[in-house]
């Protein structure tokens, strides 16, 4: 069962950059987010109004305008650059393989801005990340397709708009279900893309078939299949699952958009897409290391207090006390914080 879930979560997360190149060619990126959301919102609204009422409960405006700032950045800001820059020219695959940076980008940031530690196999995992971006970004470029340079700058604006909304979402101290920030994301971007698409003159959504199979598309494949099937992962198999099952998403997208729109895929590709799994292995079997260290010297700290305590006697008398458990809970708070690897807040498969 997990197996499939996470085949399923896979390709309805990626279905969200082969669902923004499928409407980029008929309407402009605007309307397409614009009417992707609304009817979203409208839909999450009445749920919010009827079965999850109690979910919102004790929320205080604070939270809900911090959940709204998020939304702006992880799903606003962020979908704005990815679908401009698909609708540029630049291939979903390359687009999906600077979006998968992002939890790299993001626990290396973890040390300057957060005061946490960075190993040096996260610098290293990094830099293959950038590096396999690199390398695709320049096969894609060198193809022929005509695409600006400067719209390869794009995707990586809307990836660091997602890095901004992880740590504005970790550094919230109100656990927020995922119900609820779904719905005030979804809210929030709706009334973005009306206020752009109305500003811009492309409210009117085009009568061709291609747009409305494009919107459908977005809306049950990309948003309910890939976020729920996310949560559903995350509670299943917990963040180390999900965040490895993130970094697929490049691969199966780029052999997707080219079986499907012909889109660049030679050996430069397959390196690209090779050294970013690489990145991937290298940070997620340190993280292994270091948590599997960090419990075996935990554990020698606590054995070692053991065996002072009962060198030590006991005190005579009706009165002795019992053993207290304070040694043991002083030896689990010494351990040394590790930043914890950040899971996107959101993206085409969410939202």
């Amino acid at each position: 069962m997990n197996i499939l879930l996470s085949i399923a979560f896979v390709g309805a997360w990626s279905s969200g950059f082969i669902g923004a190149k499928l409407g980029s060619g008929s309407a402009p990126t605007v309307t397409l987010l614009m009417w992707r959301f609304l009817p979203l919102a409208l839909a999450l609204g009445v749920v919010a109004l009827t079965a999850t009422r109690a979910s919102w409960r004790g929320l205080t405006p604070r939270v809900l305008v911090r959940q709204a700032a998020v939304g702006a950045l992880s799903q606003s800001g962020y979908l704005l650059t990815v679908y401009y820059a698909i609708e540029l020219g630049v291939s979903s695959g390359t687009t999906a393989l600077i979006d998968g940076t992002q939890p790299l980008v993001a626990g290396a940031l973890a040390g300057p801005l957060l005061g946490l530690p960075v190993s040096r196999r996260q610098w290293l995992g990094l830099g293959l990340g950038v590096t396999g971006v690199a390398v695709v970004t320049v096969a894609d470029a060198g193809a022929g397709t005509g695409v600006a340079w400067w719209a390869y700058l794009v995707p990586f604006l809307g990836m660091l708009s997602l890095v901004a909304a992880t740590f504005l979402d970790r550094r919230s101290r109100t656990d927020v279900r995922p119900m609820v920030s779904m719905t005030v994301h979804a809210v929030t971007s709706a009334v973005v893309f009306t206020a752009l698409a109305a500003a811009t003159g492309a409210v009117t959504p085009p009568a061709s078939g291609s747009f409305w199979t494009a919107v459908v598309w977005l809306v049950v494949l990309s948003t309910f299949g890939g976020y729920g099937l996310y949560w559903l992962i995350l509670r299943r198999s917990g963040v180390t699952k999900v965040n490895t099952l993130m970094f697929l998403m490049a691969p199966v997208t780029a052999v997707w958009g080219a079986l499907m729109f012909g889109e660049p895929f030679g050996t430069q590709t397959v390196v690209g897409l090779a050294l970013g799994l690489l990145a991937v292995a290298v940070v997620h079997r340190g993280d292994r290391h270091d948590h599997h260290s960090h419990h075996d010297r935990d554990d020698r700290h606590d054995r070692h207090l053991d065996d002072q305590d009962r060198q030590q006697p006991p005190a005579p008398g009706p009165f002795t006390p019992r053993r207290s458990g304070w040694h043991r809970a002083r030896s689990s708070s010494r351990r040394p914080e590790r930043p914890v690897r950040a899971t996107p807040t959101a993206g085409p498969g969410s939202g």
